[in-house]
């Protein structure tokens, strides 16, 4: 996660908070710095030689604005930090953003919890690998949603060019601690019962080997619901959107209170 690396929040305990106040004054306030000489400050105790003593309220109000502002800062820059991958699914195709499951979860969720959305509408697994570096470069997640395929099994693509795709973006996430949990979907029988079946066990492969959570089927309880359902038949309507985030939470809660907890302990 994300974790301040200003002085001011560095330097919270002990004589080091002075220190870095004293470092700040000397690097915003350069005119007035040169007529301060910091001699020694040590076991809590500051020596100074200032060649004029109506400097000193001036400086430790600098000390306390930096010693009040640092908590906050931390505090901002600590929040446990939740991307999702994903495709139209999770994009919230064909509504307002904010309707989706993705912005459902985030509410639910609340302000310990910064949540992401990476998904773009037709993202297949080979468009997501190509975006997935910059993404934990930019973000840095602590964890990450996995919700991808679906449109290389509407396109029928190679389930192990897909299985390769996702096995790289789980490789990534845990290479930077991430963890990750893989958002399972399925594909209409139409497309055949051999490869309906490899389709589906990429999921279960990938879950098996790299040993990360698994939801089989994101939209659970939803997809054979016409009332559900888009036109399309592929895509919920805004009704079903809570219902995508009860599926996903079970799988989901007890890891972000685990990582809460941990980030407390810390």
């Amino acid at each position: 996660m994300k974790r301040s690396t200003s002085l001011s929040s560095h330097y919270l305990t002990g004589t080091g908070w002075i220190r870095a106040c004293l470092h700040n004054f000397a690097r915003y306030c350069p005119s007035l710095n040169r007529r301060i000489e910091a001699k020694t400050i040590h076991d809590a105790s500051c020596f100074l030689h200032v060649r004029d003593i109506l400097m000193v309220p001036l400086m430790m109000a600098c000390v306390v604005a930096f010693s009040l502002l640092s908590p906050l800062t931390a505090h901002a820059d600590e929040r446990l930090q939740l991307m999702v991958m994903g495709d139209s699914l999770s994009a919230a195709y064909n509504m307002e953003r904010d309707q989706g499951w993705v912005a459902l979860l985030a509410e639910r969720l609340g302000s310990d919890v910064e949540v992401i959305n990476a998904s773009v509408s037709g993202e297949t697994t080979s468009g997501g690998v190509q975006r997935f570096p910059e993404l934990l470069r930019q973000h840095e997640p602590d964890m990450v949603l996995l919700e991808l395929g679906g449109n290389d099994g509407l396109r029928g693509l190679s389930p192990t060019q897909m299985h390769d795709n996702l096995a790289d973006m789980i490789e990534q996430s845990l290479a930077i601690n991430a963890e990750v949990i893989l958002l399972g979907i399925d594909i209409p029988p139409n497309y055949g019962t051999a490869y309906r079946d490899a389709f589906k066990d990429v999921f279960t492969r990938l879950a098996d080997h790299y040993d990360v959570p698994l939801l089989p089927f994101l939209l659970e309880g939803i997809a054979l619901n016409d009332d559900l359902m888009q036109n399309d038949d592929i895509h919920p309507k805004a009704e079903a959107q809570p219902m995508i985030v009860e599926n996903v939470w079970p799988v989901l809660a007890p890891r972000i209170e685990r990582q809460l907890a941990q980030q407390t302990a810390d």
